[in-house]
């Protein structure tokens, strides 16, 4: 596993996809037929009861399969995928064992994000090592129910923020659209720390009003939103993705947009592949070159991969 690829992240990752490098994104995808794929959005489990890899005593669930990063890789190759970034979940609280585990079998080619709390302090004093050691590009936040919400307006969140910053990470939000305001104070101080914004700020769990924040972000060009969780009209709430991708794209503009998706226990190289073409699918309205650069070519850039 690499140890110290962190110092990239000092002067990269932690920046916003600044003007030059959206010039580049658009040269670089002018072979949009050679553009790399990356899925930003991968969660392992080694499964229930695994004595190595526990699960965590505050789990807030906790999946019986296995998803190995062995299969990962397996399934990347077979489906065309270059890299993958490991989310890692909820279930393992900030155990980062098995992030690690994940990473060493990645060889290079996995990156991952990492779970510190910034209110448990014994927690959040793990976030610089953590960032030293493993191959990681963010810390994520969640704010997604009452009983789980981060310290908003208080000084343990940007402390919080500013490790990650120092640390070179980005700072990975998953929340509800109601919470978004609660964030934005420290997305315009901290202006030079990238903030991806999970699952297009999960849209179909608010209102179109509270979902009018997150489109509203984009004012700040440090942020990025993530295409995933593509539902369709079929799921409940019933209410069609694609316009409200459409309107994220003219917002954000496809150079702060990235891809993420597909894997799973019960994923084949077939439904991974077409989990890639369905993202594509949500943007077919961009340019064969946009769409490159959505799929994988601004991953590869923020991230750092060569």
């Amino acid at each position: 596993m690499p140890l110290t690829r962190r110092h990239f992240l000092q002067a990269a990752a932690a920046a916003p996809l600044s003007s030059a490098a959206l010039a580049g994104a658009q040269q670089a995808g002018s072979e949009s037929d050679k553009a790399p794929v990356v899925d930003c959005h991968v969660h392992c489990f080694a499964g229930e009861d695994n004595p190595r890899f526990p699960y965590h005593a505050r789990a807030p669930y906790r999946p019986a399969e296995s998803s190995p990063p062995e299969r990962l890789l397996e399934l990347m190759d077979q489906a065309g995928i270059d890299r993958a970034v490991i989310v890692h979940p909820e279930p393992y609280q900030d155990d980062h064992r098995y992030l690690e585990h994940c990473l060493t079998v990645g060889d290079g080619r996995l990156k991952g994000t990492v779970l510190v709390f910034s209110d448990r302090p014994d927690s959040a004093a793990k976030l610089p090592e953590l960032a030293r050691r493993l191959d990681v590009v963010a810390v994520r936040v969640h704010a997604y129910a009452p009983d789980r919400l981060p310290p908003f307006g208080k000084p343990e969140l940007r402390a919080l923020w500013k490790s990650a910053a120092d640390s070179g990470l980005a700072i990975q939000l998953h929340f509800e659209p109601r919470y978004a305001p609660g964030f934005e104070p420290l997305i315009r101080e901290f202006r030079d720390t990238t903030v991806i914004i999970d699952h297009l700020g999960r849209p179909l769990q608010g209102t179109p009003k509270e979902h009018a924040v997150v489109v509203r972000c984009s004012r700040f060009p440090n942020t990025v939103i993530k295409l995933s969780s593509l539902r369709t009209t079929r799921d409940y709430p019933h209410r069609d993705l694609r316009p409200i991708v459409k309107q994220l794209t003219g917002a954000y503009g496809a150079g702060r947009m990235i891809y993420g998706g597909g894997f799973g226990a019960d994923a084949t190289a077939e439904s991974y592949r077409a989990a890639v073409e369905q993202g594509r699918s949500f943007i077919a309205h961009l340019s064969a070159d946009e769409q490159a650069q959505v799929l994988g070519g601004n991953a590869m850039r923020l991230f750092k991969w060569s």
